[in-house]
């Protein structure tokens, strides 16, 4: 009888070894025949779950963008400059525990036709925006900080993010104290 195979169970494992084999050699660097051997499969498997190496960058951007989403809606109760403080640190823990996830990010930047990181960028400025908003309400803010900070906040971790892809002795959980010393307590009141 032939073996019956998970198929999301299956997808994700062939997202797994693409991000690895991407993280590894670079995107325009990766051929299928390498994330088949990556995930121990034959090339022609995985053409049954994605078309192509541009199938597979998207696959795992949604994966990457999914799990940011947990992120933004696991910050708990509390003020709104310390749900932002779990939102800074929750973001760099996530990202420092993917480094593969975090490596990829370049490729996806890079990519063309380019992936909607407009759409995930409004989703992490909206929600950082709604904290700043509640904690300008609370008075937890020193005049003249605004939801356009949200911007500055996702550019200060991003390229917090940056810098620890390029130079391997920086260390992005190092730098989560940091980041909540800019962009938390240096908005406070």
């Amino acid at each position: 009888m032939p073996r019956k195979v998970d198929r999301v169970a299956r997808q994700g494992d062939i997202l797994d070894a693409a991000v690895r084999v991407f993280a590894r050699k670079g995107f325009a660097a990766t051929r299928i025949e390498d994330v088949a051997a990556e995930a121990g499969i034959a090339k022609g498997s995985v053409y049954l779950y994605f078309d192509s190496r541009d199938a597979l960058l998207t696959g795992a951007f949604e994966l990457y963008a999914r799990r940011t989403e947990h992120v933004l809606h696991d910050l708990g109760d509390g003020t709104g400059l310390q749900r932002l403080e779990r939102l800074v640190r929750g973001t760099v823990d996530m990202l420092a525990a993917q480094p593969d996830y975090a490596r990829v990010l370049l490729d996806v930047w890079a990519s063309k036709p380019p992936l909607d990181l407009a759409a995930l960028y409004h989703e992490y400025r909206a929600a950082i925006g709604k904290l700043l908003t509640q904690a300008a309400a609370d008075g937890e803010l020193r005049a003249g900080i605004d939801e356009r900070h949200a911007a500055v906040i996702v550019g200060a971790i991003e390229g917090c993010l940056v810098q620890t892809l390029v130079d391997p002795e920086v260390s992005l959980r190092d730098l989560a104290t940091p980041l909540v010393r800019l962009c938390v307590e240096g908005i406070r009141k």
